[in-house]
């Protein structure tokens, strides 16, 4: 940390009479935590040797016996958080071993930039850039129960079809239809506002914003896209657009999820991820006259990305619920290969690129049940390692098909290999290629073990065991 970075922090809390500063941290999960300290208290030392905390409490971290860590403040991620009372400037940290001081092996931003340190090692590039696209839903109402004689959840909101029959409600006419809220206009869209509201704030905090616009669920269904940024900073970005959005909904008496798929027959909610390599500025995606103006690094990079894609997943899509959105229908990827302006590939290539600095392609499949720090330094390894065996995706069986592959005969679409169609066949996919990941020590030695371990006994059995309220419908009578 330089003297000037210390300053930039100063500096904000002074500008804005900050009395708290946060320290925040992403758990292997991918779920935020904080400390929060009076900013009188932060130092030069604070920067140093940071903030302890108890990692034994924190999901997938370290046992009780073993659980002293601390938070080392990154001053470049520092924002003014608009939520709190009292003024509080926010920073993201790294986590360090207490005493030593060194890196924590499963810190997920450790992780994301060993894999953007094993990029430059290997000599393919010296920048990765990335533009995640966020699709999320807004309701007015959620109640859940879950016990060994109850399951049952209801979710309202004003926007949907399915309260056009309320007769104690007031209705002028305006329902979004069911699958039709892809870019309608006020007074359909009654979330403009809020989106609105939701860009503001990101802007605010330094993270450059593309559009937004309502999106095709009709029941509360929106996107945020950002603008194109360097790996480690759009990872940071995703943690604090997810805080900033859900903050905003509560604010204004709603809540939004980024549930993958929170109703049924309705529009999922994915997380693409755009991607790009540079090197000493220079676009490596990027060749004229080529099939969508991709290079061979580019078609490589695609190659390892489709080639590990079931193992990805694991990663990418990691919940139960992840693979009630990967089904026929929605437009969400349900086979693994790559095409030109195709949205039922697992890799489409936009159409309206004009300049080579801005050829990328956009990984489909992922959600924001994902860790972005993991999910992204896994999907970066997997485009190296095709880079490096110089994997053709053609050669491979992935494209490119420019068709609709869920209105494609059934022939055709027995010859694309299909996406894990559960998050246990994912894991299951994992523990057999994890070899993508080792090089360079990006992901630890015990990282697969422990992440499938931990997934199976939070989500997959506990859910394989449960009772769901539709099977009784169809075995109660039997």
């Amino acid at each position: 940390m330089s003297q000037v970075e210390m300053e930039k922090v100063l500096g904000l809390i002074a500008e804005h009479g900050a009395r708290m500063v946060d320290f925040r941290f992403a758990s292997l999960l991918g779920t935020m935590h904080h400390v929060t300290i009076p900013a009188d208290k932060l130092s030069e030392g604070t920067f140093t040797h940071g903030v302890a905390f108890d990692s034994s409490s924190v999901a997938g971290f370290k046992t009780v016996e073993g659980g002293d860590m601390v938070l080392i403040p990154d001053p470049t991620t520092a924002v003014l958080d608009p939520f709190y009372e009292i003024p509080t400037v926010a920073m993201t940290c790294w986590i360090r071993e207490a005493g030593s001081g060194q890196p924590f092996a499963r810190d997920p931003r450790h992780i994301a930039a060993a894999a953007e340190a094993r990029l430059i090692t290997e000599g393919v590039a010296d920048q990765s850039i990335w533009g995640p696209e966020f699709e999320f839903y807004i309701f007015d109402h959620i109640s859940s129960t879950n016990t060994n004689n109850c399951a049952s959840y209801t979710i309202d909101t004003v926007e949907a079809h399915w309260n056009t029959g309320d007769e104690q409600a007031n209705h002028l006419g305006q329902r979004v239809p069911y699958q039709g809220g892809y870019h309608v206009m006020p007074p359909l869209d009654a979330l403009h506002d809020l989106r609105s509201r939701m860009t503001e704030l990101v802007q605010a905090a330094g993270v450059p914003i593309k559009y937004h616009h309502h999106e095709v669920g009709g029941a509360g269904q929106c996107e945020i896209e950002t603008g194109f940024m360097p790996m480690m900073q759009a990872a940071d970005a995703i943690m604090l657009v997810k805080y900033m959005v859900k903050m905003t909904a509560h604010q204004a008496g709603r809540t939004a999820t980024f549930m993958p798929k929170p109703l049924t027959n309705e529009a999922g909610s994915g997380m693409h991820f755009h991607q790009m390599l540079f090197k000493e500025n220079r676009p490596l995606f990027a060749e004229k006259d080529a099939y969508a103006g991709l290079s061979e690094t580019a078609l490589h990079y695609i190659g390892g990305l489709l080639s590990h894609a079931p193992a990805l997943l694991a990663l990418t899509n990691p919940s139960t619920n992840s693979y009630k959105r990967l089904v026929p229908g929605f437009e969400a990827p349900t086979r693994m290969f790559f095409g030109l302006a195709n949205r039922s590939a697992a890799i489409r290539i936009p159409k309206q690129v004009r300049k080579p600095e801005e050829t990328r392609f956009e990984f489909r499949p992922p959600d924001a049940t994902c860790n972005p720090y993991l999910a992204m330094a896994a999907q970066l390894l997997a485009g190296l390692d095709g880079i490096r065996r110089r994997i053709d995706p053609t050669e491979a069986g992935f494209g490119p098909f420019d068709f609709n592959v869920f209105t494609a005969p059934e022939e055709k679409r027995r010859a694309i290999r299909s996406m894990p169609a559960s998050l246990e066949e994912a894991l299951a996919a994992l523990e057999a290629d994890a070899g993508f990941l080792l090089p360079g020590e990006v992901f630890p030695d015990d990282f697969v073990k422990t992440w499938v371990e931990m997934k199976m006994q939070r989500e997959v059995d506990p859910l394989r065991r449960r009772t769901h309220p539709y099977e009784l419908e169809l075995y109660y009578d039997c």
